[in-house]
């Protein structure tokens, strides 16, 4: 059963001083050192070992600005055969359902794709909302919270998801939308090898111009969510008190002052 599988992966600021564009109330993320989200490594190390076991290609996806181009190389490091970037002006300031459509809309010009993985949300959103919307997009079954996944014969598979109360064995036929927990698997390191395979590989870019997409979908226009208003939390200086005398007498003080703060 050889698969063509699809990651879709995401580059997530690390830096706190981020910045707000003042009109769109949007992220500015070009320029912005980033790095993968962490539970896209555990996608792609999912759609690495099914590669390994059935045969078949792993392509990354990602939506954003020139410098995601990072991102994907790690991708291409860690193992996968190709890459696009969803990469336009007219793509900016996308919320989760046109991020979704557009995605959706690239996987359908793949042609014949089998599995599309997702981490299970992103670090910096943490919506866990774009993996459902590209299913219904896409028209496909979505199974989300995965924690593991494994083929059988006839294009079907069985995951199990870990819920917060409870397991629950899935069997499913491909075509399908899975994201998957941190708990699935722990993400190989790329070999020195593959990181310099990885920058002779070329990375495909797309803008709307090679999707059939529909320009009210896409960006700004296609997002209904709006952001009325961005702020930073308050920094409140907190008073610190200074234990003396001996360390048993410090001790002694520190669970007098716990008791009466009610933390004993």
């Amino acid at each position: 059963m050889s698969l063509k599988i699809v990651v879709c992966i995401k580059q997530v600021p690390v830096s706190n001083n981020l910045k707000i564009n003042p009109i769109t109330k949007n992220l500015i993320r070009s320029g912005e050192p980033g790095v993968m989200n962490p539970y896209d490594k555990n996608a792609i190390e999912a759609a690495l070992r099914l590669k390994d076991e059935w045969g078949g290609e792993v392509v990354l996806l990602s939506m954003g600005p020139s410098d995601f181009e990072m991102t994907l190389r790690q991708g291409l490091a860690m193992g996968c055969d190709d890459a696009i970037l969803l990469s336009s002006r007219k793509f900016g300031g996308a919320d989760t359902l046109a991020t979704g459509y557009v995605l959706a809309q690239a996987i359908k010009e793949l042609g014949k794709v089998d599995l599309v993985l997702l981490g299970r949300q992103s670090i910096d959103a943490d919506t866990s909302q774009v993996g459902p919307i590209v299913s219904e997009f896409l028209g496909w079954p979505q199974i989300t919270f995965v924690s593991e996944l494994s083929g059988h014969a006839k294009k079907g598979m069985t995951a199990t998801r870990l819920l917060e109360n409870m397991q629950q064995k899935i069997e499913f036929q491909l075509p399908a939308v899975v994201t998957v927990r941190s708990e699935m698997n722990e993400p190989r390191y790329p070999t020195p090898r593959n990181i310099q395979q990885s920058y002779q590989k070329n990375i495909l870019i797309w803008d709307e111009n090679n999707l059939s997409v529909d320009p009210n979908r896409i960006g700004l226009k296609g997002s209904p969510t709006v952001v009325r208003s961005v702020w930073a939390p308050e920094k409140e200086a907190k008073e610190t008190t200074y234990l003396k005398g001996t360390p048993d007498e410090a001790v002694r003080e520190l669970l007098i002052q716990m008791r009466a703060s009610n933390l004993l």
